[in-house]
């Protein structure tokens, strides 16, 4: 019973003081002696020990190498001057008409329709040829339309045959039909043509044309025709390369019809007799 008042008046005593154990002991009650705890430590977490110890090497940055830097030295290059050469382009052929008065017309020859007059002493520029340059297209100051005259009846300059053979698109008129060929026939060198009659008007009638390639001493030879009637012969050779062919149209005073081809009979030289 003296034990347990003892603590007691112990306990009320540190209460009433407000005083703090420093001593966190306490009194066995069995033997009455004052026991202080033992306290124990946490202890910290074991790290693992590195054996070996890593020491960060430094680094050495590469040293850079400055390029060598080319140094251009400019030699004087030899400049070639090139000496322009000169080409002296032909003027074209021009032409003084010398005759009193001429027939401008829409083909290279007589058969053709008449297209304007001429007077002497106009200059003209020649811009093509027949073949054989004995017609030349040509462009008469002051006219707006070239039109075909007769080589002989101009004083020339230039050479013809500088400019190209050209031949051009005759004044269609849709009045008339082109006429039937009748027939075709070959004695030698000798073809004739007949052919049907077209009803035109008087003032309009023109005859008939007939354009032809016909050969002549081995050269196919263009050969225009203006027929008044039904009927004509043409003088076509043997010995070209190239076979003779034609064509006929209706023609008024605007223009030609349609064309329609002449079946031509093809040469057919005799065989010699044997002897």
């Amino acid at each position: 019973m003296s034990r347990f008042i003892y603590t007691v008046l112990l306990l009320s005593l540190m209460i009433i003081t407000g005083c703090a154990v420093e001593d966190p002991s306490f009194v066995d009650l069995e033997t009455d002696t004052i026991i202080s705890p033992t306290i124990i430590a946490p202890s910290s977490t074991t790290k693992p020990t590195n054996t070996k110890t890593f020491t960060p090497t430094e680094t050495t940055a590469p040293t850079l190498t400055p390029s060598p830097t080319l140094s251009f030295t400019p030699t004087k290059t030899a400049t070639i001057t090139l000496t322009p050469t000169v080409t002296e382009t032909p003027l074209p052929p021009t032409g003084v008409l010398k005759v009193a008065r001429a027939h401008c017309r829409y083909g290279p020859g007589a058969a053709y329709l008449h297209e304007y007059g001429l007077l002497e002493g106009i200059p003209v520029e020649i811009l093509g040829r027949t073949d054989r340059g004995d017609w030349l297209y040509v462009l008469p100051l002051y006219f707006e339309t070239a039109c075909w005259i007769k080589a002989d009846l101009l004083e020339i300059s230039g050479d013809i045959f500088d400019v190209e053979p050209y031949y051009g698109v005759l004044p269609f008129s849709d009045i008339y039909l082109p006429p039937y060929v009748i027939s075709v026939t070959r004695s030698g060198n000798e073809v004739t043509v007949s052919w049907s009659n077209v009803r035109m008007t008087e003032d309009k009638y023109r005859g008939y044309l007939i354009e032809a390639w016909l050969c002549q001493d081995g050269e196919l030879v263009f050969t225009p025709v203006n027929i008044d009637g039904f009927i004509t012969t043409f003088i076509d050779e043997y010995g070209c390369n190239e076979p003779s062919h034609a064509r006929i149209y209706s023609a008024e005073k605007h223009g030609y019809s349609l064309w329609r081809r002449i079946p031509w009979p093809a040469y057919e030289p005799t065989p010699k007799a044997i002897p």
